[in-house]
């Protein structure tokens, strides 16, 4: 026990301090830079830090969950989905730097909470574990689409990088639902959105 609590504060350190590293290319590489004015770089910016600290949220989800869960294929949908968030850490971090940003500096609260919630979720039991997660990405899917229609159009760049993570997020939701996850009651759905809602508006400015 104490090995593993040694190894995921190990983790946590590295998600919030270390740079992420990804196995994928950087989604939009290829794509010149736009000229954006000042007004939509930091629009952009500001989209891409609440999609950073989204990724945090979840990495801190997912080590929660896992350490709790029982069911090795519930550990392995785990281990998969935080293993492409963190890719998704590394892409959101590399285009913030780009458009001459910073990531958000509540970050630290944002993984002890939501580390918290997930190992509460993981407690729960598998079917339930699972469930969590399958209903965690199907917001943060729709909060993408949500951003798609608000980055601007010229920054193919920043729309490139979030239409890859919609669709990783949604391959995500099918393969937790697959191993035997279940629906949320409504009132679990609804307070999750406040939540995200609370860490949306406040990742957004800082």
């Amino acid at each position: 026990m104490l090995d593993r609590f040694i190894i995921e504060f190990d983790k946590g350190l590295r998600t919030l301090f270390a740079p992420a590293a990804s196995v994928r290319p950087l989604p939009g590489a290829q794509l010149d830079e736009a000229a954006l004015s000042d007004p939509e770089k930091k629009l952009a910016a500001a989209l891409m830090r609440v999609n950073h600290s989204g990724e945090i949220c979840a990495q801190a989800l997912y080590q929660g969950q896992a350490l709790t869960a029982r069911n090795p294929t519930a550990k392995a949908a785990l281990a998969q989905a935080a293993q492409e968030e963190t890719e998704h850490l590394n892409w959101c971090e590399t285009r913030i730097r780009a458009l001459g940003s910073h990531t958000s500096y509540l970050n630290p609260l944002w993984y002890t909470g939501s580390l918290a919630i997930g190992a509460l979720a993981g407690a729960l039991g598998d079917k339930w574990n699972l469930g969590f997660l399958a209903e965690t990405e199907h917001q943060v899917e729709r909060h993408l689409a949500g951003h798609l229609e608000r980055l601007p159009m010229a920054d193919a760049k920043s729309r490139a990088i979030v239409t890859q993570m919609q669709q990783d997020e949604a391959r995500h939701a099918t393969t937790a639902l697959e191993q035997g996850g279940v629906t949320l009651p409504l009132p679990i759905q609804q307070g999750m959105q406040l939540t995200s809602k609370i860490m949306t508006q406040a990742a957004y400015w800082v």
